[in-house]
């Protein structure tokens, strides 16, 4: 029925031989590698081959969505998954980068009909950043995986 969430065990798995990418930044870089891990695991759980996911690290959240466009024009990924950590800090600077970084992970997704997800934690204190890089609240790493995967299956079957 449309409009159901569907159960994550009875969702459809790729074919193996689906590539696909993880664009992590290195700002806050000891949190996002648990993103990194936790979107890595996640995609071997999806049922992606091992070596068919490729990790690349750029400075920060706000370079999360050039390095995106570079990686879906090169036609070789189903998805990619962005991931970054952003920490409101005493200044507004925190609302620039995590919106820039949100919108332009939105078009690279709209302009190339690829599968761009967004797993960039926006918090507002360093504990609530790792809470949501698997702790109490789960990863958000692993949950913009998932969506990849099920976005390209959803690009695929139409």
């Amino acid at each position: 029925m449309a409009g159901r969430a569907t159960p994550a065990r009875s969702r459809p798995r790729p074919a193996a031989r689906a590539r696909f990418a993880v664009v992590a930044s290195r700002f806050n870089e000891p949190i996002v590698k648990k993103l990194v891990d936790g979107a890595l695991g996640a995609f071997v759980a999806g049922g992606v081959a091992a070596g068919m996911v490729d990790v690349h690290w750029v400075p920060g959240a706000f370079e999360l969505p050039l390095a995106a466009q570079h990686l879906v024009r090169t036609r070789r990924y189903a998805g990619v998954a962005c991931l970054g950590v952003v920490i409101k800090g005493e200044t507004p600077h925190f609302d620039y980068v995590a919106g820039e970084a949100a919108a332009g992970i939105r078009q690279v997704a709209l302009a190339s009909g690829v599968p761009v997800t967004f797993g960039v934690i926006t918090a507002l204190s360093e504990a609530q950043a790792w809470a949501r890089a698997g702790g109490a609240v789960g990863n958000r790493g692993a949950e913009a995986a998932e969506a990849a995967l099920e976005m390209a299956h959803f690009v695929r079957a139409r």
